[in-house]
């Protein structure tokens, strides 16, 4: 009976991936697409399929890509992407190869996060087994996290509208759920590989290495060891095979090599593609420097934009140190409150940059969303949800009223705009202050019940 509902489950998982390919498809084929690669929400200075297309025309034309300042991206994306910018299939829509390569991309990506789900799924079950609470918790009623989050990432409209948008977050989100993927299967060379991918793109998921190493040194998420130790250290003898895995630096030290190595490979290709375009300083000026220093002022659904078009330039660069630094600053915190939760830590810091970052999308929010599945079990007891449905619907609505409103009709102005960036940046501290508060109350759920269970016996 069981090998049947397993074998029915992973059917009707394939039938939910097939129908997101096509339905991608069929907007792919949409006329014009929806005019989606124009949206503030969907394309940014970082990701605009427009900006690599212009990129890729100054390149060719014996030019910096970074001259006029247009293209603000990797130089591996430009040899890599860039041709499909130019390439056409008669009779059939604009920049469909590059369509496709999205679609790829999202594909392997909801590949990736059930694999690292389903690694953390026997994880989980492991441990209520070895804290002897699977009466407690029935095993049956504990939902396949990875299909789920797998399933969240490719249905999600974010992600859909990201990939048909002829936006580049899909390249960098698959990069940064490699790095995790790796990390969770013990990966070494892949993690890094994936770590150094994900910084070069986007410089943001840096910060991950932190997660990254708790997942090698430390294993998959858990209980907090205490809990362990106070349950066998009741019995006649300690069971170190159920006792989550100490911390080991062997892990770290290839980490650290592979990333050094994969790091010099990057920068060695990046010298070649910009031989004769200004080299690796023209780079960091014009993708990290541009980064740091918020140059374009462009509306988004951030709210770094409307704050630099209003403050006074002698201001200008404190408040660029001050917002950048406030992400560091949750850095500390947060790795040593959720050490035991290495794969939950790293969803709290994209969630965070997502929302902090210079130039955010709904590609960002995609990402975050998408691994939030992976806790399906442990935050089945979140406050809130439904009203951050609600939000995160509602703000999906409002900003393209609100921009059209401003923009094109000329009936509003910029207030009307950034008033749903607020929302959706409230909308995003609720998530992560929610979230992070009902994954601790399911550590002291499981902490009761095994002081409950202690209890019990000794009576």
């Amino acid at each position: 009976m069981e090998k049947l509902k397993k074998k029915t489950t992973s059917f009707s998982f394939w039938n939910w991936v097939v129908a997101s390919i096509v339905f991608r498809l069929i907007l792919i084929y949409f006329p014009k697409n929806l005019n989606l690669s124009s949206r503030p929400e969907v394309s940014t200075p970082l990701t605009s399929f427009r900006r690599l297309a212009e990129g890729y025309w100054l390149k060719q034309s014996s030019m910096s890509p970074y001259a006029g300042s247009m293209y603000h991206g990797s130089p591996l994306l430009l040899s890599l992407l860039g041709p499909l910018t130019v390439k056409r299939i008669e009779g059939q829509p604009n920049h469909l190869l590059y369509s496709l390569v999205s679609v790829i991309a999202d594909v392997i990506s909801a590949m990736l996060i059930r694999a690292a789900g389903q690694n953390l799924h026997i994880a989980y079950v492991r441990s209520l087994e070895s804290l002897d609470l699977v009466k407690q918790i029935e095993v049956s009623e504990i939902l396949s996290s990875g299909d789920v989050a797998a399933l969240i990432y490719l249905w999600n409209p974010f992600t859909i509208v990201a990939c048909v948008g002829l936006s580049t977050s899909p390249i960098e989100n698959m990069a940064v759920i490699l790095c995790l993927y790796g990390a969770c299967s013990r990966r070494v060379p892949l993690a890094a590989f994936g770590w150094v991918i994900a910084t070069h793109l986007s410089l943001y998921p840096a910060i991950l290495v932190i997660p990254v190493i708790f997942l090698l040194g430390c294993g998959l998420d858990s209980p907090p060891r205490k809990l362990f130790l106070q349950r066998h250290q009741q019995e006649e003898v300690l069971h170190q095979s159920k006792l989550p895995s100490s911390f080991s630096w062997r892990p770290i030290i290839h980490f650290a090599f592979w990333a050094l190595l994969w790091s010099l490979y990057v920068l060695v290709l990046c010298g070649i593609s910009l031989k004769h375009f200004g080299g690796l300083w023209e780079m960091f000026k014009s993708t990290y420097g541009f980064i740091l220093t918020v140059e374009d002022l462009s509306p988004n659904i951030g709210v770094l934009w409307y704050f630099f078009a209003e403050v006074f330039d002698f201001f200008r660069n404190f408040f660029l140190i001050v917002f950048h630094v406030n992400i560091l600053f949750m850095i500390l915190p947060l790795a040593i409150r959720l050490r035991h939760r290495p794969c939950f830590l790293a969803f709290v810091y994209i969630a965070i940059f997502s929302m902090l970052k210079s130039y955010p999308s709904v590609g960002d929010s995609a990402l975050y969303l998408g691994l939030l599945g992976w806790f399906v079990n442990e935050l089945a007891e979140m406050q809130f949800s439904f009203f951050l449905f609600c939000g995160y619907v509602g703000v999906s609505l409002l900003s393209p009223v609100m921009h059209n409103l401003w923009i094109w009709r000329g009936t509003g102005n910029a207030n009307f705009y950034f008033a749903t960036a607020m929302v959706y940046a409230c909308l995003q501290i609720i998530l992560v202050v929610e979230g992070a508060s009902a994954m601790l109350n399911h550590d002291r759920k499981l902490r009761n019940l095994t002081t409950d269970k202690l209890q019990d016996a000794k009576s």
